[in-house]
């Protein structure tokens, strides 16, 4: 059984400056493929019940990278001058859809800003803005590579099989903090959050880098946990042969 994996892109106004499109790098989907997954490009919607619909016909998620959030809309402060949020459309969709996903047990996966989506969403803080929020840490946009520790007997560590990835850093917003029931499973040698998982969920995870964009086989176990845990589920709530 090949799994339905759901991918959130980006949205992005057109050149008229009233019309969003839905933007998606192939590389999501073709490292879903890759682990034996099918890639479904998923577009917001804007009634609740018919997103409840859309989770029960996919068996996992993926959140892709895309700007920056609009803290003043989360109630977290100003946000910061050198941010460039997703259109509100995005951002409310993204984490209705999260909450939903996370409270159905859907395995899920996020990635860059999508990290920082599954901490927000479930009261988890923000650095909006690095190297300002950490003064003399390193600067992690414009792709600046480092070492990521994997803790030990994480669900990450168990996907990876490995306790360092070598990875290359793309952002300048980050997760400061997480709440419970989400744990840090990665930090950097300056100890900034690289990745967390929920405790108590068959797969939720997420990365601040992008592992889509990395030859490592390491990386690319991250993309099979997803799909695996998304086998799993698929079984577990369909009859053989059958789907909604």
């Amino acid at each position: 059984m090949r799994p339905w994996i759901g991918i959130v892109g980006e949205l992005a106004s057109r050149a008229d400056g009233t019309t969003l499109e839905l933007r998606l790098s192939r590389r999501y989907a073709e490292a879903v493929e890759r682990a034996g997954g099918l890639p479904l490009a998923l577009l917001p919607l804007a009634d609740e019940e018919a997103l409840a619909e859309l989770l029960d016909r996919i068996d996992g998620l993926v959140f892709a990278g895309a700007d920056d959030f609009d803290t003043e809309r989360l109630g977290l402060g100003p946000t910061h001058p050198r941010a460039k949020p997703v259109p509100r459309e995005k951002q409310d969709f993204d984490l209705l859809l999260a909450r939903l996903a996370l409270a159905q047990n859907l395995p899920t996966l996020g990635i860059c800003y999508g990290m920082q989506l599954l901490a927000l969403a479930e009261g988890g803080g923000l650095h909006q803005h690095l190297p300002e929020d950490r003064p003399g840490r390193r600067e992690h946009a414009g792709g600046v590579r480092h070492a990521v520790q994997v803790r030990p007997a994480t669900k990450l560590r168990a996907c990876t099989g490995v306790a360092t990835l070598d990875v290359v850093s793309r952002h300048h917003q980050a997760v400061s903090s997480v709440s419970e029931p989400w744990v840090v499973a990665g930090v950097d040698d300056e100890e900034l959050i690289e990745a967390i998982e929920r405790k108590g969920h068959p797969f939720a995870l997420g990365v601040q880098w992008h592992p889509e964009l990395s030859s490592d086989p390491a990386q690319a176990r991250i993309f099979s946990g997803l799909v695996e845990a998304a086998r799993r589920q698929a079984r577990s709530r369909l009859s053989p042969g059958l789907r909604p």
